[in-house]
């Protein structure tokens, strides 16, 4: 009789095992209750499985937390990353758990752009939503010691390009990749630079190369308008640019350059001082760094916007008034700085 009693809480134990793995399986395989569009959540610190299953219980979305943790521990997952996750519509706890340890999180992107300054840059970062703010718009001491830079000006040292990133990290891990990226950018040109330039260092090739991307509107003419300031700095001439007078202006820039501006003695107004500004006026591009090391050999000395985005180069004072006279003085309706799209 003890036996036949034994067999039958074996054979009830047996069969409600069975059972239990049958619906185990069966849950594993059952989608969440997710919306249609996919469920946006976020991951913040000190997170961990148990407070995930928890917390997606209370908001109705995962049925038995005690049981997706048992799950998580038997299958030894249970370091979750942090970030911000796009759970789609159709995952079942398994599925979840996978993104959840991969660290599978959305990803942003962002583009710094080339002739942008680093006001521009900073402002713009400041202005993604999911990006966190930990740089000050007026306090370089502070920010340099973020960044971990020993830089004194940081103008033209971050490289343009698109970046991403994602929930959680700040303004100083976008600046500090691109950073990165412009040394490293600016190491490789300069090591691959054309002879007798007259640079002291890569530094000041950097600041020509910010020169050249904010006088250029014909990508094409980049190197010619490089060979035009190298030219003048090797005759002695002043570089006698506009986007440098601008740069010194500051706020003070409204849209024109008068004559008192073009006189006023700022550190960066090249028609009243020689040689280069004491920095960058701005990001240059890979291009226009190349440019500023591999000038064009012409003889052009002088350059004057033509209306529809190009310059008109001239070797000498007379064929530069000439140009003047035709495409400034009488200038057309519709006239542009930069080419069409």
């Amino acid at each position: 009789m003890l036996k036949k009693v034994l067999f039958s809480t074996l054979l009830l134990l047996l069969a409600s095992f069975l059972l239990v793995g049958v619906w185990f399986d069966r849950w594993l395989q059952q989608p969440l209750n997710l919306p249609v569009q996919g469920l946006e959540y976020q991951l913040e610190s000190g997170a961990s499985v148990a407070r995930v299953a928890y917390d997606l219980n209370r908001r109705g979305v995962l049925s038995y937390p005690k049981v997706f943790l048992l799950y998580a521990r038997l299958t030894h997952q249970t370091s979750v990353k942090l970030g911000r996750y796009q759970i789609p519509q159709a995952s079942t706890a398994p599925q979840l758990l996978q993104q959840l340890l991969g660290g599978k999180v959305i990803s942003y992107k962002l583009t710094l752009v080339e002739g942008w300054t680093y006001r521009q840059a900073l402002s713009y970062l400041h202005a993604q939503s999911n990006l966190q703010q930990r740089l000050h718009a007026n306090d370089w001491p502070q920010n340099k010691r973020l960044l971990g830079t020993d830089i004194d000006h940081p103008e033209g040292w971050f490289f343009p390009d698109t970046y991403t990133y994602t929930a959680g990290d700040s303004d100083v891990d976008v600046f500090q990749r691109a950073h990165k990226a412009m040394q490293q950018t600016l190491q490789q040109e300069w090591l691959r630079r054309a002879k007798n330039l007259p640079y002291k260092d890569a530094y000041q090739a950097l600041v020509m190369a910010s020169i050249v991307e904010r006088e250029t509107g014909a990508p094409s003419e980049r190197e010619q308008i490089a060979g035009v300031f190298v030219r003048r700095l090797n005759l002695g001439m002043r570089l006698q640019t506009d986007p440098t007078v601008i740069y010194g202006m500051g706020e003070r820039y409204k849209g024109n350059i008068r004559r008192s501006d073009l006189r006023a003695k700022t550190p960066y107004n090249t028609y009243t001082m020689h040689g280069l500004p004491p920095t960058p006026i701005a990001l240059p591009g890979r291009e226009a760094i190349y440019a500023a090391l591999h000038p064009d050999a012409s003889r052009a000395v002088y350059f004057v916007a033509r209306g529809d985005g190009s310059h008109q180069f001239s070797d000498n004072l007379a064929d530069h008034n000439k140009a003047v006279r035709k495409y400034q003085l009488r200038r057309r309706d519709d006239y542009r700085s930069a080419p069409a799209p």
